[in-house]
C-alpha cells in the first residue's frame, strides 16, 4: 500500500510504502473499546473519600447507660445508624489503573491506524517543524493540510516550537510514536504523521 507524501504546503512530494498487514489489516473494535477503556481509568483521580466512623467528628462517650434506659443501645454518637454518623464502606483514596498486556495495546494502535487508513483521515507529512513559536502559523499549517477539528501529529521526536505552537488549539496535540495510544488516534479526526513516524510505527507493530 502507498500513501501520498506531502510538505507544508499540502504539495505531494513524494510517497511512501506501508505494510498491509499492519495499515490494512482486520479492525478490532474489542481490542479498542479494551485500549480506550484502560486510558480512562488510569487517567482517574481516584481521590474521592468519605469519613468512616473513626474520622467523623464526634464524641466516642457512650450517650446513655445499656440497659434500663428503653431505648436502644448506643456507644457513640458517631454510629453509622445516626444521622451524622460515619459512612459504612464508602469510597476511599484508591487508583482506577490496571494492567493491559503489550500485546492487546499494540493490536489496539494497529485497529485504530488501519481505521484512519480506511477512512483517508491519514496524512503523511515530509516534516513536522515550526520556525518560530507561534499559535497562528500552527493553525494555518493545519489549515493548510485540511485538518479541521481535533487531530493528533506524531512524530519520533517531537518538535519544541511546534509543541508549544499546537498545545494552545483546543483538540490539538503532538506525540512521540513511543507515546502514541489508540485512544489518541481514535478521538481525533485527523492524524498527521511524518514518514520516519510510519517506519518506525510499522516496526513497533508488525
Amino acid at each position: 500500500m502507498q500513501l501520498d507524501v506531502v510538505n507544508s504546503e499540502n504539495q505531494k512530494v513524494g510517497s511512501v510504502d506501508i505494510r498491509d498487514d499492519v495499515f490494512g489489516g482486520w479492525i478490532n473494535g474489542g481490542l479498542m473499546w479494551e485500549s480506550v477503556v484502560h486510558a480512562n481509568a488510569a487517567d482517574r483521580s481516584g481521590t474521592h473519600m468519605t469519613k468512616n466512623r473513626a474520622l467523623v467528628s464526634g464524641s466516642g462517650k457512650k450517650p446513655w447507660r445499656q440497659k434500663g434506659t428503653g431505648r436502644a443501645r448506643v456507644g457513640e454518637i458517631r454510629n453509622p445508624l445516626w444521622r451524622k454518623g460515619g459512612t459504612v464502606f464508602g469510597p476511599q483514596p484508591r487508583s482506577y489503573d490496571f494492567r493491559l498486556p503489550k500485546k492487546v495495546q499494540r493490536g489496539a494502535l494497529r485497529s485504530a491506524l488501519a481505521e484512519k487508513v480506511r477512512d483517508n483521515a491519514l496524512i503523511v507529512v515530509d516534516a513536522l517543524s515550526a520556525e518560530e513559536t507561534k499559535t497562528k502559523a500552527a493553525a494555518e499549517l493545519l489549515k493548510r493540510l485540511g485538518c479541521e477539528g481535533k487531530a493528533v501529529l506524531v512524530d519520533v521526536v517531537a518538535d519544541e516550537k511546534l509543541s508549544r505552537s499546537v498545545r494552545n488549539i483546543p483538540g490539538v496535540s503532538l506525540v512521540t510514536t513511543s507515546k502514541l495510544t489508540a485512544r489518541e488516534v481514535l478521538d481525533a479526526k485527523k492524524v498527521v504523521a511524518t514518514p520516519s513516524a510510519l517506519a518506525r510505527l510499522q516496526e513497533a507493530l508488525q
